[in-house]
């Protein structure tokens, strides 16, 4: 295929999927589940809530980088792509200047590895803390649904691109590291052919400043594959696909035996710090209304992203963002009731912090219990026409008795209530009645 064809049809589908994420992000359509092979949400999956689709969805993600490099980075991510745009605007916004022979090369720092066994070490642990602030994925979706955490890692990522380019995709982005290390060995690499007259057009246009012209070197572990070096190359000499030299040899260097074993003693290191994280943060947790499907306040804490999806696409907006109480999204039954027949927080979490519930399951799982203030209640009965389960009943004085085993404290008899007599609270696990 023409390689110029090649860069639009990936352009073509970077588009594409960042709109798509976009439309996600803020609740206006979710036809194509994007945040569903999203890298972090997947092994997530596998982890938190084995799911035989998400473990495929995983091995198809490394399976494509292995056979084609980082594409992922420039089609799948929707924080890359974002880059991508700020890249263009940058370009824009630069006045041109004659081309320069001063290039600068993209150091691939060791440094990476480092962050990715604190980030990666304390996850295994049992502890999403960290990885909210790195993964890709969380960054941009919180950031789009306008958190203040979210809003600052990506003003401080788009500061990046217009001083460094991509190199946050390079050399900090946790998910980044782990298919570099699997795009390294790939079978489909950058390559120079041998008309290459080291102009250095590829080198000055390459955001991730993986390629050294003059000796003609490409490094395809921080390489993303954007493919437009293929795109400008004068002479046809930027190729893509099996290189046609030696095969790649296992020869590692001193250095890097060095750099490997001290990441991996980190990693294990930072697992066990993980372990008392996770502990640690549950300590002093207010009485809190979970989504259904987050099981209890301790294990949605830890593995919760805050991507927000669920907030956005929650039809009543009861399901609120993280605050200082609770470091996880949570309901808020002050601004409406959980829909009896809606189960779209669970449809839509990528990550099994919300496990993926039926319509049925949903309806017969209690997420909080409600009690009825005697002092309170006029006997209007508002209440008992509005529980969709039946759990409250009028007896023959008009007087509305709540029966405890059939409550799943979805709070529409809350909002039924115009006295204040009905208030709910969190039970310490969802349970399915």
């Amino acid at each position: 295929m023409n390689k110029k064809h090649l860069y639009r049809i990936r352009l073509i589908i970077a588009i594409l999927v960042f709109l798509t994420a976009i439309a996600g992000i803020l609740g206006i359509f979710y036809p194509v589940r994007i945040f569903d092979v999203q890298f972090m949400p997947l092994l997530q999956r596998v982890i938190v809530d084995f799911s035989i689709i998400a473990l495929v969805l995983l091995l198809i993600v490394c399976g494509i980088t292995f056979l084609c490099g980082r594409v992922y980075c420039s089609m799948i991510c929707p924080f890359g792509i974002l880059q991508e745009i700020t890249g263009f605007i940058k370009k824009l916004c630069t006045p041109r200047k004659p081309i320069s022979n001063k290039i600068q090369y993209n150091i691939n720092f060791p440094l990476k590895y480092f962050i990715s066994a604190i980030v990666w070490g304390i996850f295994l642990g049992g502890s999403a803390i960290f990885i909210r602030y790195l993964d890709p994925y969380t960054v941009f979706g919180s950031a789009f649904s306008l958190t203040t955490t979210g809003l600052i890692v990506l003003g401080l990522v788009v500061i990046a691109v217009f001083v460094k380019n991509r190199i946050f995709c390079t050399n900090i982005c946790p998910v980044g590291t782990i298919l570099g290390l699997i795009s390294k060995f790939s079978i489909n690499k950058i390559y120079m052919a041998e008309g290459c007259v080291s102009c250095g057009m590829c080198e000055r246009t390459c955001p991730a400043g993986c390629i050294k012209s003059k000796e003609k070197k490409v490094d395809n572990e921080i390489c993303i594959k954007c493919l437009k070096c293929t795109n400008i190359c004068p002479k046809g000499a930027m190729n893509y696909g099996r290189e046609p030299k030696k095969n790649v040899k296992f020869n590692f260097k001193r250095r890097q035996i060095i750099i490997a074993t001290t990441a991996l003693a980190l990693l294990g290191g930072m697992v066990k710090a993980g372990i008392v994280l996770k502990d640690k943060v549950v300590e002093k947790l207010k009485d809190i209304i979970l989504p259904p499907g987050a099981v209890n306040k301790e294990r949605f804490l830890n593995r919760c992203l805050n991507c927000n999806l669920c907030v956005e696409n929650c039809p009543n907006k009861i399901i609120v963002k993280a605050d200082d109480e609770y470091g996880a999204v949570h309901i808020d039954y002050s601004k409406g009731a959980c829909d009896f027949n809606c189960h779209k927080c669970s449809q839509v979490c990528p990550s099994g912090a919300i496990k993926k519930l039926s319509l049925e399951e949903k309806q017969n799982t209690r997420i909080a219990m409600a009690m009825i203030n005697d002092e309170k209640c006029t006997k209007c009965g508002l209440c008992s026409e509005a529980c969709p389960v039946h759990a409250i009943i009028k007896t023959d004085n008009n007087i509305p008795i709540l029966n405890a085993s059939k409550c799943i404290g979805c709070g529409n008899c809350k909002k039924a209530c115009h006295f204040g007599a009905i208030e709910i609270f969190g039970v310490n696990e969802q349970k399915t009645l």
